[in-house]
């Protein structure tokens, strides 16, 4: 699963004017027609889709949901790394 929020930029307490800025940036630096890396293409790309979802108030509660469960997708592995990073801020 792709981290839209890496994708613009932008933290997942962003505001819609952050997203919206963040995505015109991006798509203008990552446009077809104005940049001629063969990356280009995709990028743009993946900058759109993550605007539509971003953009959409359903979508990024859908989105943000969907993120939040996939957290806990391997319980031992996160409670693991839940309990090192607090041994290892206290040691």
């Amino acid at each position: 699963m792709k981290d839209l929020y890496a994708t613009l930029g932008v933290s997942s307490a962003a505001t819609l004017a952050d997203i919206k800025k963040a995505f015109r940036q991006l798509a203008s630096q990552h446009h077809p027609d104005r940049n001629t890396d063969a990356n280009a293409p995709a990028r743009f790309r993946a900058v759109q889709e993550a605007y539509a979802v971003l953009s959409d108030a359903d979508k990024r509660q859908a989105y943000d949901d969907n993120r939040r469960r996939n957290l806990l997708d391997s319980p031992i592995d996160t409670a693991r790394e839940i309990w090192q990073n607090y041994f290892n801020r206290l040691l």
